[in-house]
């Protein structure tokens, strides 16, 4: 593993961080000064120390669920001057890290960790998702096709942030999708995806001329919102918990 991989999965540096750290001067391997954050690292031999803080692989980790409100950005800071999930999050996360993102208009179930490695593994997965969509005006038949068999654009803007760089998009079939309230003016749908980076819900249904009016997310796998209020977070049940390591070791994660 490289170097700066290493130290961003094993503590709390993000890869930025991690990379500054070993370029100053900062990161000691085996005693020595390391400033290649390139460098192979062995996890169970070699000895790595940031700062003077020994980093080494960790098997114990701790998820929760935060159930992030409208208006709040995923991200530690944010250039506009908006608010973080970091301004609302009690002190004792301050350190924890977003598995994938909600945009600033979506709400529901967010979960962070204190293990990278664990972040990125679930946030490159493809287990399931759930989302509650509001979207303007009915649900088409089209929209229906499209849920069931997939659909690709070569001009998936629409619905995108503003400065994405993606333009193009292929949308694989929904894992499933039910309608709650289908009327000229709005109508109300769950859904069920595998992925959802990059805004896809939202570019899914522009491609139809609907708006997203609102998107909430209530489950990730086995974990879901459930009553949890807005602005609050939980730890993960045992039952959750062991989904998880399940899954974990699957992956090859220990």
């Amino acid at each position: 593993m490289r170097l700066n991989k290493f130290i961003a999965h094993y503590s709390t540096y993000s890869r930025r961080e991690a990379d500054r750290a070993v370029q100053e001067g900062y990161v000691k391997v085996n005693g020595e000064v390391e400033t290649n954050p390139a460098r192979d690292i062995n996890e169970e031999r070699d000895i790595v120390y940031v700062s003077g803080k020994r980093v080494s692989p960790k098997n114990k980790f701790t998820v929760i669920v935060y159930n992030k409100p409208k208006g709040e950005i995923v991200s530690k800071k944010d250039p506009q001057g908006r608010r973080t999930i970091y301004d609302s999050l009690p002190k004792e996360f301050k350190h924890f890290k977003p598995v994938g993102r909600l945009d600033y208009a979506s709400e529901g179930l967010l979960l962070l960790t204190d293990s990278s490695l664990v972040a990125t593994t679930l946030m490159e997965s493809d287990l399931q998702r759930v989302y509650k969509i509001k979207i303007k005006g009915p649900i088409t038949p089209q929209m229906e096709r499209a849920m069931l068999e997939g659909l690709e654009l070569d001009d998936a803007r629409k619905g995108g942030h503003a400065k994405s760089k993606i333009t193009s998009m292929k949308f694989k079939p929904f894992l499933g999708y039910t309608i709650v309230k289908n009327q000229p003016n709005y109508s109300i749908l769950k859904v069920a995806i595998n992925e959802g980076k990059n805004r896809e819900l939202r570019r899914f249904f522009a491609a139809f001329d609907a708006d997203v009016l609102d998107l909430k997310r209530l489950e990730f796998a086995e974990i879901k919102l459930n009553n949890l209020p807005t602005g609050k977070t939980r730890y993960l049940e045992r039952s959750e918990y062991n989904a998880l390591h399940t899954f974990l070791k699957q992956q090859g994660v220990k």
